[in-house]
């Protein structure tokens, strides 16, 4: 009887407590109703105009920077380096030297060819006077004349053995590292000293098939590196691929860069913009006015509903070129529009908002002094 006594009081102490956490839960849900059925006020936002600008078609693309000429200098007969005549990082003209090999064999054996040609030389010319006297035969002056023909080629063939013996510069250019040294014994083809000719330079990249009809030969470009994020360097279209690529759908293009500085160099990785000759007019917004997404970009436009009040609408767009801080918008907005300049996460269409402040763009500090930075249509 005690026991059962016991259970009951726990039973009710129990179901006391919990009644009271339901009780209280259930005048927190109420009051959170309450809250929430309250309406909201309206959030402050920073808004915008979309505006009109003159902005000149641009394709962008990645590339290569490629020296107009560029090979690793190296020996077409094998020797011992006797001089070396240049320093890593020299600049040289065509025809300069830069490496001598040791030559005594060579020039020995061109002492032998040209004893050998005087010989040779001094027979025929013997030949020749008897000739006519019918002191020798014809057959005689002709051995006589082939004798000296192969004498002089025999000759010439050891000058130009002897002349593979100094290595030159085949063409204005900047050296690099040098990779041989005083002694050193070079095998045939043994690389000396890479050469580029940086000035002018090439930019090779490529572009979708689609793009194709947006470039020609002449069209300016405009390219940066990642080494030089500040400075742009200007040149033009020199060439387009005749065919595409069948695996990738892409054709390459060529273009030549000024680089009196030689600081661009072969291999540097490039953003390239290849500019079209004709302006045309864009509605353009800040680029923090847009939401990129997967499933489209979209902005939020500023409206009246029927009670007069601002609220904010989801609008979807679809973006063009980028440059400096604005957008190009292709469709979906119109220009004059008012849109919500940032923080566009915070908004929900149909929001009721108010403007704390209205950025307007001069329409003239967007047109074409610019330096895009963004891709093509």
């Amino acid at each position: 009887m005690r026991t059962a006594s016991r259970f009951l009081i726990v039973i009710i102490v129990l179901g006391a407590v919990l009644g009271g956490i339901f009780g209280y839960k259930f005048y927190q849900f109420g009051q959170m109703k309450e809250r929430f059925a309250q309406p909201q006020p309206p959030l402050e936002i920073a808004a915008t105009r979309a505006v009109t600008a003159q902005w000149t078609p641009a394709v962008k693309a990645v590339g290569s920077i490629e020296a107009v000429n560029g090979i690793e200098v190296a020996n077409e007969v094998p020797g011992v380096v006797e001089e070396i005549r240049f320093e890593s990082g020299d600049r040289v003209s065509k025809g300069d030297v830069l490496i001598r090999l040791n030559a005594d064999i060579d020039e020995a054996a061109l002492r032998t060819r040209r004893a050998e040609a005087q010989l040779a030389r001094q027979e025929f010319k013997r030949v020749s006077d008897l000739l006519p006297k019918r002191a020798v035969s014809q057959s005689q002056y002709d051995e006589a004349k082939a004798n000296f023909d192969a004498a002089t080629a025999r000759v010439n063939e050891a000058e130009a053995q002897l002349g593979k013996k100094v290595i030159r510069a085949p063409f204005d250019g900047t050296l690099g590292l040098r990779m041989v040294d005083q002694g050193e014994y070079l095998a045939t083809g043994t690389a000396i000293v890479e050469i580029n000719m940086l000035d002018p330079i090439y930019v090779d990249y490529t572009l979708s098939e689609k793009d194709l009809p947006l470039v020609a030969t002449g069209y300016d470009v405009h390219a940066s590196v990642a080494a030089l994020p500040d400075e742009v360097f200007n040149g033009k279209v020199s060439a387009i691929n005749t065919s595409v690529n069948p695996e990738t759908r892409t054709v390459r293009v060529r273009a030549t860069l000024a680089n009196p500085e030689n600081k661009l160099r072969p291999g540097m990785f490039a953003t390239v913009m290849t500019r079209q000759p004709q302006d045309r007019t864009v509605v353009t917004v800040p680029r923090t006015a847009v939401s990129y997404n997967t499933y489209g970009d979209f902005v939020f436009v500023i409206e009246e509903n029927d009670q007069g009040e601002l609220i904010v609408n989801r609008r979807t767009v679809e973006t063009g070129d980028t440059r400096a801080d604005r957008v190009a918008v292709l469709s979906g907005l119109d220009a004059d529009q008012q849109v919500v300049e940032k923080g566009l996460l915070r908004l929900r269409a149909g929001q009721k908002v108010t403007i704390q402040n209205v950025t307007i763009q001069n329409e003239a500090s967007q047109e074409d002094g610019e330096q895009p930075a963004g891709a093509s249509e």
